[in-house]
């Protein structure tokens, strides 16, 4: 297909949800919460209304709104109402510590900040001390169909102006007319996506406008197939690129409908939104797969049409059961806050287990020597690892404040991915690990997603992750196991489990330490937080 082009003068927000409204559809639903429903035509109030405070509280083009919300409707007309107003979205997860959302708000040098009360007295003192700051709205902390627009009460840092987020509904017509008429083009800045900090603090890809709506061309509607009356929930939570793209960008984009619940992703919960809204598209993650097939004994999945899955790898014999038992497709793929989303992945009648897929019509990729310097080195042959380079019109222009990285990564319209990969002679990608979570064992590489999905072949295994650890200034692999039910954890199985993987692998990679935990730690990405392992 030919890629995908917008005019200059170009919003997000007109592309999602005000485009929906020039088809004849405000009245569909948009938004459901509980026994709530929002429909297009009231949401785009909202987003008006929104629109009109931010420029009301003296927010101009390109200055950042930080949204530190958990998954309510006014996420929606928050994220939208940024957009239509000309500013930039940054988002954060409410449920992080202080000081990670105190350095989000200082990063980000963010003019206004959405958020709840809780959230609102856990920053107090940095939002009373920052140099940036114009106001706050604030949002209920909703349990799923609560009524997310009540009165909400707080208490207001010292000096800095508060309201309520629901007082947008009085703006004035006049001053809806004056939000709607807010120019932006398509290479304006739009929204701030950020790492997820594996190796230090998160960082900021920056992306214009055109990256969102390309991608959701591409892949949403040109690879996967999202359309009118899907119904979509999502396990990991909006303030993720992964999730703000399938679950509110790309079903606003079809005039489709979005199931929220603001509780925290658990097999209950999410059992709960399944039962309560009928999903067609269900965004998950392999961790979450993992629980479902042990717990989720009375889970209907009946009304999907595909599951997605991305933020880690998915291992094939999780997929095999995942199908076996509910035989519903799931569409494995790999995107990345530099390239906004998805652009590999698996799709409609191509799914091939245990690889991430093929390229998305629109991008390109290469897997290149690990010392590449740029994207003109020679490729490497079909099936060797080296690191992945995607080229293609999401690209971020790079990272806030860290120009020496963005010179490492990105390379005019190329983004060099950092993970490792192999290309096989059919065009499908498959993971071989990060480049920087190699382990260097007795002098040789071991990566441990190969010794990790050896391990959860094993009929024990329920989830695993493998990290360096120092012994005695030497480097060895830890195995750190979570346990099936109906398996006993201790020393036999350990053996077990070490004699299993090396019948299975080269003999340097087996584990020299298995352990076992009643769960692995993960980051607010759905990602095993090794950070947090190689600390326990």
């Amino acid at each position: 297909m030919s890629a995908p082009t917008f005019p200059e003068v170009f919003n997000l927000a007109d592309y999602f949800l005000f485009d929906r409204l020039a088809e004849g559809l405000g009245a569909e639903a948009a938004v459901r919460f509980g026994a709530r429903t929002w429909t297009y035509d009231d949401v785009a109030a909202r987003t008006l209304g929104v629109a009109s405070m931010l420029r009301a509280a003296g927010l101009r083009a390109e200055e950042r709104v930080l949204i530190v919300l958990p998954d309510v409707p006014p996420f929606a007309w928050t994220f939208f109402g940024v957009l239509k107003a000309g500013g930039v979205v940054a988002m954060g997860n409410p449920d992080a510590p202080a000081d990670d959302l105190a350095y989000l708000l200082e990063y980000t040098r963010a003019l206004v900040v959405v958020t709840v009360p809780r959230v609102l007295a856990a920053l107090a003192s940095p939002l009373a001390n920052s140099p940036w700051i114009k106001g706050v709205f604030v949002v209920p902390d909703a349990a799923t169909g609560d009524d997310p627009e009540a009165a909400v009460p707080f208490d207001a840092p010292a000096g800095v102006r508060c309201a309520a987020l629901a007082d947008c509904a009085s703006a004035s017509a006049v001053e809806r007319d004056a939000a709607a008429s807010v120019r932006t083009k398509r290479d304006d800045l739009a929204i701030w996506l950020f790492t997820s900090g594996s190796t230090g603090k998160p960082k900021a890809a920056v992306h214009t406008h055109r990256d969102f709506a390309f991608n959701t061309e591409v892949y949403a509607l040109g690879t996967v197939g999202y359309r009118r009356g899907d119904v979509c929930v999502s396990v990991p939570r909006l303030f993720f690129g992964y999730a703000t793209g399938t679950n509110l960008m790309f079903p606003f984009r079809v005039g489709a409908s979005v199931g929220m619940f603001s509780e925290r992703p658990t097999v209950e919960s999410l059992t709960r939104a399944i039962a309560t809204y009928r999903p067609t598209v269900l965004t998950n993650v392999p961790t979450m797969i993992g629980k479902l097939l042990e717990q989720g004994a009375d889970l209907d999945v009946s009304s999907l049409r595909f599951c997605l899955s991305a933020g880690e790898a998915l291992p094939p014999a999780l997929l095999e059961r995942w199908t076996e038992r509910f035989g519903v497709d799931v569409y494995d793929g790999i995107g990345s806050a530099e390239m906004f989303h998805i652009y590999v992945s698996n799709r409609p009648g191509d799914v091939k287990p245990g690889s991430l897929g093929r390229v998305v019509d629109g991008y390109a990729l290469k897997v290149l020597p690990r010392d590449a310097e740029g994207p003109g080195t020679a490729e490497l042959p079909p099936n060797e690892v080296g690191v992945l380079w995607v080229r293609g019109d999401s690209v971020a222009l790079g990272y806030w404040q860290d120009r020496d990285k963005s010179w490492q990564t990105f390379h005019g319209r190329w983004c060099c991915t950092g993970d490792l990969f192999r290309l096989d002679g059919d065009g499908y990608l498959w993971f071989a690990g990060r480049a920087d979570e190699l382990l260097k064992v007795s002098g040789l590489w071991v990566s441990p997603l190969e010794v990790e999905d050896c391990l959860r072949a094993h009929p024990a295994v329920g989830d695993v992750a493998v990290i360096g650890v120092d012994v005695e200034g030497l480097l060895q692999s830890r195995a750190v196991v979570v346990v099936r039910p109906g398996f006993t954890a201790g020393d036999a199985l350990a053996a077990e489990l070490q004699a299993f993987a090396k019948d299975r692998l080269t003999k340097h990679k087996y584990p020299r330490q298995v352990v076992f935990s009643d769960d692995l730690p993960k980051n607010d990405r759905g990602k095993v937080d090794r950070k947090a392992l190689r600390g326990a």
